[in-house]
């Protein structure tokens, strides 16, 4: 870790922010649609250095079917708030469609809480451009 600032604010590695995507079961996805941004709760795991969606179509899918590059964001911290992290990611997406990699990725499990079934189509997001924070204000004795 870096230190960026006197507020306690650190920067992460890349190999650091992809550790902690990897230690979260939910993020949120930020796409465009028609000129206007949404933010979605996910469920994903990583999938090598990148991220796993399952989803059915819709807002998401759509992101992916054309090319778009989206946001993505994970967090945690402690119950009191004093210390935590953010990870940011900001690439393309993309729909799994070739049928060994469909077969590969299908295998990684999942829990998705908006769906009863299982989605059945995969989304993949690079972490071409990947950053990171971690903050601690936690008292020093």
């Amino acid at each position: 870790m870096t230190d960026t600032s006197r507020s306690g604010l650190h920067e992460l590695s890349r190999q650091e922010c992809l550790d902690l995507l990897a230690s979260q079961p939910v993020g949120r996805i930020a796409a465009t649609v028609e000129f206007l941004p949404f933010i979605f709760p996910v469920n994903f795991r990583m999938y090598g250095d990148r991220i796993l969606i399952r989803t059915v179509s819709g807002t998401k899918l759509h992101a992916a079917l054309t090319g778009q590059v989206v946001a993505f964001e994970a967090d945690g911290f402690t119950t009191d708030g004093k210390s935590g992290w953010s990870v940011l990611v900001r690439g393309g997406a993309e729909e799994v469609t070739d049928p060994k990699e469909l077969e590969k990725a299908e295998l990684v499990p999942i829990h998705n809480f908006a769906f009863n079934e299982q989605p059945g189509r995969i989304v993949l997001i690079s972490t071409v451009g990947i950053s990171g924070r971690y903050y601690d204000h936690t008292e020093k004795k």
